[in-house]
């Protein structure tokens, strides 16, 4: 465990949750820092008040920085490093750092960090549970939950981490003894300036880890890594030797390790395709840390777990419809999953809701999905412009205002044996607080109905 260095002026940038966890930790570890945040009043300057002494508290501009002589910032993930002070503090050496990689100085038990444009919140949980299930103490956390120092603890076994591309950034030795890039598809275009920046940020994860997990299906999760590093890959098709995958035969469609079959898909509570390679992740994962897979704890685990809230959750069936909240589809690579995981080419039966803040994304990779299992397309929000712009010629779509005019709409189109899935494949900060409310507002137009 090596800890850091105390000549060092160190500053905390930002004072959101993870801004105060670590202003938090370093005042615990007995060091000074300044804590600097653009804005006034910015939520959590009580508490920082209270570990923190007034002189060293500055608000309402970053430009603080420059006075301070500052040689090590922990920047908060909100806040972009190409922000121009810090860019500028940057070139004059100071060093950009964030809390994973404060945690990665502290930690006392192997930890495993999974990341991907979507489903890290999904396959964080879930490998945690099925930890905890095999008889390990085991603490999640990081972009999910607790923040990553929060679950430093003693007596712990393995650490679960999510870590987002703004956390990586910021990440400069993670040695996860197992790293997991799920998948890469565009998403927060407004802060990289190309699918190869989010790419490689996401690509950090596996910086000096000692397993890797990736996508076969995915070439941008490939890792670069030494040739002796352990490497799990899984699919959605069927695997090879070590892989894990999917194979179908009389009996039904079945995760399976190479060709052995471990568990039927009737068997496990999760359900479409997207949801198969999740679970299939969280087995290569516990595979390579060589965990058993077919315990009847993992299988006990996997028939009970449903999922997270506001991820293609099931909110219920009426007449014959299933209406799914999918509000954490914040990008299209998150909508597009949904449409594959739950699509049929022969019944086209989805009711696509969608839009919101684009966040500077292409929407045209939807286009064919929407050909293939989408019957009508209903789009609302900010940048609904943008998203019928891809619409291809053929598919039905119709244009609201807000998400209470598209239900209004939904009610009148909707048969049995439909389904309406509600994937915005955008923020929501145009009408909603945050993508919690926006699907707890959509679960409150279903349960109208």
């Amino acid at each position: 465990m090596s800890l850091i260095s105390s000549d060092r002026i160190r500053a905390v940038v930002g004072l959101g949750v993870t801004g105060v966890s670590t202003a938090k930790f370093l005042a615990k570890q007995g060091l000074d820092f300044y804590v600097v945040d653009s804005r006034e009043n910015p939520p959590g300057l009580d508490q920082v008040k209270s570990i923190c002494p007034a002189e060293r508290i500055f608000t309402g501009s970053l430009e603080h920085l420059k006075k301070l002589g500052v040689t090590e910032l922990f920047v908060s993930p909100g806040i972009a490093l190409a922000t121009p002070v810090l860019k500028e503090l940057a070139e004059d050496g100071v060093t950009m750092r964030g809390d994973v990689d404060l945690f990665c100085d502290y930690a006392n038990a192997p930890f495993i960090a999974i990341t991907g444009s979507n489903a890290k919140s999904t396959v964080t949980t879930l490998v945690n549970e099925l930890l905890v299930a095999l008889g390990k103490k085991s603490v999640a956390g990081g972009n999910l939950g607790l923040p990553a120092l929060d679950c430093l603890a003693e007596g712990v076994d393995v650490y679960v981490l999510e870590l987002s591309s703004f956390q990586l950034e910021t990440s400069h030795a993670l040695k996860a003894d197992v790293a997991c890039l799920l998948n890469v598809s565009e998403d927060h275009m407004d802060r990289y300036d190309d699918l190869y920046s989010y790419q490689r940020a996401k690509q950090r994860i596996y910086r000096g880890c000692k397993a890797a997990v990736c996508n076969k299906q995915d070439i941008l999760t490939a890792p670069l890594l030494a040739q002796y590093t352990p490497v799990r890959a899984f699919t959605k098709g069927s695997p090879d030797l070590k892989e894990f995958g999917l194979l179908k035969d009389p009996d039904g469609t079945w995760l399976s390790h190479g060709v052995k079959r471990l568990y039927n898909t009737n068997d496990i509570k999760l359900k479409g395709e997207h949801n198969y390679a999740n679970v299939l992740a969280c087995l290569a994962i516990l595979d390579v840390m060589g965990l058993p897979t077919d315990a009847p704890e993992v299988a006990q685990v996997l028939a009970s777990f449903s999922g997270l809230a506001h991820r293609c959750e099931t909110v219920r069936e009426l007449e014959g419809v299933i209406y799914i909240n999918d509000s954490k589809g914040t990008n299209v690579g998150a909508t597009l999953a949904a449409l594959e995981g739950l699509g049929s080419k022969q019944s086209k039966n989805i009711h696509l809701l969608a839009g919101g803040v684009g966040k500077g994304a292409d929407f045209s990779p939807l286009a064919p999905a929407l050909s293939n299992y989408v019957c009508h397309f209903y789009v609302f929000g900010k940048d609904a412009d943008q998203i019928i712009d891809i619409v291809p010629a053929g598919t039905d779509y119709t244009q609201y205002q807000d998400l209470t005019e598209v239900m209004e709409a939904v009610k009148s189109h909707v048969k049995e044996g439909d389904i309406v899935l509600f994937s915005p494949a955008c923020a929501s900060f145009d009408q909603y607080k945050n993508f919690e409310a926006r699907g707890n507002h959509f679960i409150d137009l279903v349960n109208q109905l």
